[in-house]
C-alpha cells in the first residue's frame, strides 16, 4: 500500500536538502554548492518558505531544530519557540465564559519565535551572515515566483480567514488567493526580511517590527506587549532519545512533544510488529494502540518545564513503556484510555538538510494553522500564529495558560544514529500527526527495512478523537478488520492527505557513514522534493 508518486529516492554526496516547495529546496542546495553548511542551507530554504508556502509557515511563528555536527558526532537541539505575555490571564478569559483556548484571535498568539532561532542558530553552528542565507527569500518576495499546485489548493481555503481584518490582502493576489502558476509577490514581506537581512534579531524584536506587532496584536484585543517582543529568548536544550531496535531515535524535550513519538516507539518495541507484516491490519492496530496510549500521558504532562515539573525521564523508561503496553489488547481497541481530543489541524513546513561534511539539520518551523490567526500585521507580510491557541484553561493543568510560559507544542525535528553515526535527518510536520509520522516512518524503516522513498510513500494513519483516518487506497479488507476491532475509521483522498487533517508532510535524507552517499525523499502528497549535488 503506497501512494503511487512514481519517485525515486533522490542520491549524492555532496549535499542535500529536502523540503515541501522545490524553489525552497533549490534555495537551500545553492547555498550548499556556494559553501554553506547544512544550518545555513537551513536557514535559506526556511525563509523561502515563509515567501512560498506562506499559509504554513513565517517568521510570526515559531521554529525548533537538531543539529548533528559530525566531528563532535553529536546532537544539538534549540527550542526557538515563544511565550505567552506578561500580561496574559486565564482568568480574563474563563470570566467571560470561556473553558478552552481560542483556536484563533489575539489570544491565542504568543510572542513568534522564529527570527531569534534563526539568529541564535546560525551564530552557533552555521558558517553564513544571516544577511547571505536571506537573499534568495528577499528576491522571491520582491520580484516574485509561480504559486505551486497543493499551496495553491491550501491558500483557496483560507480567503474568508485572510479577509477579517484589511491587512490580510498583503497575503492576496488581487484580492483572492493566488491560482497554481500565478505569479505571486509579497513585497511587505520582502521589506520585513530585508530589516532582519541588515538588523538581526534585533531588528525584527526591537526596532520597529516588534512594537508594530505588538501594537497590532492590542488593538486586536490580545495580550503582547513591546517588552514581550524585547524580552524574547532561545534555549538550546538537551535533546532527548530512545534506543528502537538497535536505532536511537532523537527529539526535542517538552514544551514540544517529541516525547510522546519516542513513548509510543518504547511501546510499539514490545510487539513483534516486523512479524505482523508492512501495513496489516495486526501493525496497524498496535501502532494506533502504541500512540494513543502515548498521547495520554503527552496530554497529561508535557508543558513547559520551566514553570512545571514534567516527568520526561519516567516516560522514556522502557519500564513505564511495559506498564502502558500492558494495556494493550491484541484484539481489541482501547475504549477507556483518557489520551485526549486530538486535534487535526495545524501545518507546518519541515526542512531537512545534510551537508557534504555530514553535517545535518533538522528543522522545523510553522505558524500552526493554516495562516495561523489569519491576522497580518500591517504593511509588514507577517502572519501571527495561534499557538497560544494549545494552552490549557484548566487552572490546575500543568498546560494551563500562564505569563512568560511557552505553551505545549506539536512541531517535533527529528534525527536517528547508529553506534554513534548519523543515519537519518527527518520530520513529519502535521501538528497532532507529528508523532504519529514519526512513529510510522521509523516503523517502516526499522520494521519492514524500506528505503526512505519507500517509507514515505506507505499508506499512514492518523488518529483523531477517537476516529482512525485511513488513506485513500488501503484495501477494504483492512478497514474491515479494524473496525471489527472496535476502531472507527474514516477515509481521507486527494490534497487532503498532505494538509490540515490528513497524514502530515515528511521529508528525509539518509546518510550512510562509510561512504558519505545520502539518500533523499520527499513527501508526495506535497508540492517538494528532495535535491542533491
Amino acid at each position: 500500500m503506497f501512494f503511487d508518486s512514481r519517485r525515486s529516492t533522490v542520491l549524492a554526496k555532496n549535499g542535500m536538502v529536502a523540503t515541501s516547495q522545490p524553489l525552497a529546496a533549490m534555495a537551500g542546495l545553492r547555498t550548499l554548492i556556494d559553501g554553506g553548511n547544512a544550518v545555513d542551507a537551513a536557514i535559506a530554504t526556511a525563509a523561502v518558505l515563509n515567501v512560498v508556502e506562506p499559509m504554513s509557515t513565517g517568521v510570526g511563528g515559531d521554529m525548533f531544530a537538531l543539529v548533528w555536527n559530525n566531528d563532535e558526532k553529536k546532537v544539538h537541539a534549540i527550542n526557538g519557540s515563544g511565550r505567552s505575555a506578561a500580561a496574559s490571564s486565564l482568568e480574563e478569559l474563563t470570566s467571560k465564559g470561556l473553558d478552552r483556548m481560542p483556536d484563533f484571535g489575539a489570544h491565542s498568539i504568543t510572542v513568534p519565535g522564529a527570527v531569534h532561532g534563526w539568529e541564535t542558530l546560525i551564530k552557533a553552528h552555521g558558517t553564513m551572515p544571516l544577511s547571505e542565507v536571506l537573499k534568495p527569500a528577499i528576491q522571491y518576495a520582491e520580484e516574485g515566483y509561480p504559486v505551486s499546485d497543493v499551496i495553491s489548493f491550501q491558500w483557496s481555503t483560507e480567503q474568508k480567514k485572510l479577509m477579517q481584518v484589511p491587512s490580510g490582502e498583503e497575503m492576496l493576489l488581487n484580492g483572492i488567493p493566488p491560482k497554481q502558476g500565478e505569479v505571486m509577490r509579497i513585497p511587505t514581506l520582502g521589506r520585513t526580511l530585508r530589516a532582519i537581512a541588515e538588523g538581526g534579531a534585533v531588528a525584527f524584536y526591537q526596532g520597529e517590527i516588534g512594537p508594530k506587532i505588538a501594537a497590532f496584536v492590542q488593538q486586536q484585543g490580545g495580550w503582547i506587549s513591546a517588552e514581550d517582543m524585547a524580552a524574547h529568548t532561545s534555549d538550546w536544550e538537551e535533546p532527548i532519545s530512545t534506543d528502537y531496535r538497535g536505532v536511537t531515535c532523537w527529539e526535542l524535550p517538552p514544551s514540544d512533544h517529541g516525547l510522546a513519538a519516542l513513548e509510543a516507539l518504547n511501546i510499539a518495541e514490545g510487539f513483534d510488529i516486523p512479524s505482523m507484516g508492512a501495513q496489516s491490519a495486526d501493525a496497524y492496530h498496535h501502532l494506533v494502540e502504541s500512540m494513543r496510549l502515548a498521547f495520554a500521558d503527552a496530554f497529561r504532562y508535557i508543558a513547559d518545564p520551566s514553570k512545571v515539573a514534567v516527568p520526561t525521564k519516567e516516560m522514556l523508561s522502557k519500564e513505564f513503556a511495559a506498564q502502558r503496553r500492558s494495556l494493550i489488547d491484541p484484539t481489541r481497541a482501547m475504549t477507556t484510555v483518557p489520551y485526549g481530543q486530538v486535534q487535526t489541524g495545524g501545518d507546518t513546513v519541515y526542512i531537512s538538510v545534510v551537508d557534504g561534511k555530514g553535517n545535518a539539520c533538522s528543522f522545523i518551523y510553522s505558524v500552526y494553522s493554516n495562516f495561523g490567526t489569519g491576522m497580518v500585521v500591517p504593511g509588514t507580510g507577517i502572519v501571527m500564529h495561534n499557538r497560544g491557541s494549545l494552552f490549557s484553561l484548566d487552572k490546575d493543568h500543568p498546560n494551563a495558560l500562564a505569563p512568560n510560559k511557552r505553551p505545549y507544542h506539536t512541531i517535533i525535528p527529528g534525527m536517528t544514529t547508529v553506534n554513534g553515526e548519523l543515519q537519518l535527518c527527518y520530520g513529519v510536520m502535521g501538528a497532532f500527526m507529528q508523532p504519529q509520522g514519526h512513529l510510522q516512518v521509523i516503523s517502516n524503516m526499522v520494521d519492514f527495512d524500506m528505503d526512505p522513498q519507500q517509507a514515505l510513500n506507505a499508506l499512514r494513519f492518523m488518529i483523531s478523537s477517537d476516529v482512525v483516518s485511513l488513506e485513500e487506497g488501503v484495501p477494504p479488507e483492512l478497514v474491515t478488520e479494524l473496525e471489527r476491532r472496535g476502531h472507527r475509521t474514516t477515509i481521507i483522498s486527494s490534497y487532503y492527505r498532505g494538509i490540515t487533517g490528513g497524514v502530515g508532510g515528511a521529508q528525509m535524507i539518509q546518510r550512510d557513514p562509510a561512504t558519505g552517499v545520502l539518500r533523499g525523499a520527499s513527501e508526495p502528497r506535497k508540492d517538494g522534493c528532495a535535491v542533491g549535488w
